[in-house]
């Protein structure tokens, strides 16, 4: 009876995690350039020698769909869209270097130059700082421009170039804060051939028709899983009164 109730259990958390990971998709289909979560559930049979009747679900987030997202225009001169399949390097909450596609940039208070999440952006040597007040321009290979309004005449200044990182033949993974990295505190090497197109933003590529049937689909699963656990319980029930007639 206990390989029924395990199974179960283990198959009700896994579509808890599904369900986990379809909501923060959902959550995410107006975020720009969030990549969509890709779960997967794999069986571990335990092996004791005996029958091997009892299996686990094992669910988590393998990894995430890179297909590109449409590409909308803004008109805000520090708005990019990545092409192709590079990914813009970004300093994470921990000080190492995470990617993403999210090219909604701004220039905070600090002159630091940032995404809306306020990550850091990457360029030669670290974040990229821009002076505070003068106008900020990118140009298509990424270099970072800044012009002096009270030098309107002056060309602008390159100040860094933002780092385009190229993601192939490395492996990646996305964490549970939804960043992409390279498994063990690696990093990207620089793509100097990518490009990025300014005054427009690439959306997120969750598709939110498909991603409501997904959480459908999830739910039902647990509740699946639920009858199971409530069957097994009625069978022990069942098998302790007949125990009790002896």
């Amino acid at each position: 009876m206990d390989r029924l109730i395990y199974t179960a259990l283990t198959g009700m958390n896994a579509a808890m995690d599904r369900q986990r990971a379809t909501a923060n998709n959902l959550a995410n289909a107006s975020t720009p350039g969030f990549r969509k979560e890709v779960f997967a559930v794999t069986p571990a049979t335990l092996h004791d020698g005996s029958l091997e009747a009892r299996a686990v679900a094992r669910g988590a987030v393998r990894g995430a769909d890179m297909d590109a997202a449409k590409v909308n225009p803004t008109g805000k001169p520090l708005d990019i869209a990545v092409d192709g399949a590079a990914l813009i390097a970004y300093q994470g909450p921990d000080g190492g270097e995470i990617y993403s596609r999210r090219g909604d940039l701004r220039v905070a208070a600090s002159g630091v130059l940032e995404n809306g999440e306020g990550l850091p952006v990457l360029g030669n040597g670290g974040p990229i700082t821009v002076p505070v007040g003068f106008q900020i321009s990118i140009g298509k290979d990424g270099t970072v421009l800044a012009r002096d309004p009270a030098a309107p005449d002056q060309p602008a200044q390159e100040l860094n170039r933002i780092k385009l990182a190229s993601p192939e033949g490395s492996t990646l993974a996305k964490g549970i804060d939804s960043f992409l990295k390279v498994p063990g505190g690696g990093v990207l090497p620089p793509d100097p051939t990518a490009t990025v197109t300014s005054g427009a933003l690439e959306m997120s590529n969750v598709e939110t028709a498909a991603t409501l049937v997904e959480m459908i689909d999830a739910q039902r699963a647990f509740e699946q899983r639920a009858k199971v656990l409530r069957t097994a319980g009625e069978l022990d029930e069942a098998g302790a009164s007949l125990m009790s007639l002896r």
